[in-house]
């Protein structure tokens, strides 16, 4: 099969998926196709030889997958220039893919705006006027639906005191606590990008899943796409680790209303029921303040913005010294009240 290129019926020019819209658009003559009706060269859902092709970065290693016609000039992840590669055999397609809903002008502008709110941020930082690069990247995830049987065990009591005449008195009553719970997650995402910081696209969460449409390759127009690094398999130990924490506020709220808790045994079995690979839509914003680069992703659907921006050292001791200044006249106005003058 040849590579894939969508070119328009009227101009020739080559189309991109419009974010605003949701359908392929012509950048030249605006003309605009629904995908639903584009028929899809990817039928058995397997990328072979001549469908896609495979970039390497030469300073990172970075392995991202491009349609033919994106313009991937510079590495989503380090922001060096990619070089192509070999090209990419047997590898399976995403089961879905969630759409970009925010257009790289609207990215640019949301992430100027946030700039500008860092009250601790240097104010050469809050111009954001040195972004080296903004990338669309279709991020690769998995979607587990784990099933949770858990078994607990443990011993808790209840403490009552009252007065009767001259005497208090308390009584402590005990128990057995056992509880056996079913937990299902669904729709729990674990990123399978080698190269994303995971705790970055954490707090990219949540997606809208409800926006979930079958991956077609019209999507990846304009976009760079990264191939999983990952199997569901080898991700499935990180998924369970994701969802220990709300186990644990499961089972602690299934055994409230006692004044002492001790669970001398939790048994936790976790299956996976089902796990899809998708696509989810990333902006990633390079930015280079005082010779120091920084990373920065925004949510290509809901718009939110994550990542760690330079601090200024004079904003924060001006703010120190703000909250000792107060602290300092709080306490001498107690001691004045309490007659202690002002000392």
């Amino acid at each position: 099969m040849p590579v894939i290129e969508y070119k328009c019926p009227n101009c020739g020019g080559g189309m991109e998926f419009d974010s605003g819209t949701g359908m392929l658009s012509c950048p030249s003559c605006g003309r605009k196709d629904d995908i639903g009706q584009i028929p899809d060269p990817l039928k058995q859902q397997v990328f072979t030889e001549d469908e896609v092709k495979e970039y390497h970065c030469e300073s990172c290693g970075a392995v991202i997958v491009t349609e033919p016609e994106t313009s991937a000039t510079s590495c989503s992840f380090c922001g060096s220039a990619v070089v192509l590669s070999e090209r990419l055999t047997g590898k399976l397609a995403p089961a879905q893919v969630i759409p970009f809903a925010i257009s790289k002008e609207e990215a640019m502008a949301a992430f100027k705006k946030w700039c500008r709110k860092g009250r601790l941020t240097p104010k050469g930082f809050m111009t954001a006027d040195r972004v080296q690069g903004i990338t669309g990247v279709y991020v690769p995830f998995w979607l587990y639906d784990l099933h949770n049987d858990i078994d607990v065990h443990g011993h808790g009591t209840k403490v009552r005191s009252y007065t009767r005449g001259d005497y208090r008195i308390t009584e402590t009553e005990h128990y057995e606590i056992y509880r056996k719970i079913r937990l299902d997650y669904a729709r729990l995402p674990v990123d399978a990008s080698q190269k994303m910081n995971d705790e970055l696209m954490d707090k990219l969460e949540p997606f809208p899943y409800d926006r979930l449409k079958p991956f077609k390759t019209p999507y990846l127009a304009g976009y760079i796409a990264e191939k999983y690094s990952y199997t569901d398999e080898e991700l499935t130990p990180r998924a369970k680790e994701k969802t220990a924490p709300y186990v644990e506020s499961y089972i602690a709220s299934t055994v409230s209303g006692y004044t002492t808790v001790n669970l001398s045994d939790k048994q936790v079995h976790t299956q996976v029921k089902r796990s899809d690979y998708v696509l989810l839509p990333v902006w990633m914003v390079y930015y280079d303040y005082n010779r120091k680069p920084y990373i920065f992703a925004m949510n290509g659907q809901t718009g939110k913005i994550v990542g760690k921006p330079p601090i200024s050292k004079g904003k924060v001791a001006a703010w120190f010294a703000g909250i000792s200044g107060i602290t300092f006249l709080s306490l001498k106005l107690v001691a004045w009240m309490m007659g202690g003058g002002w000392l």
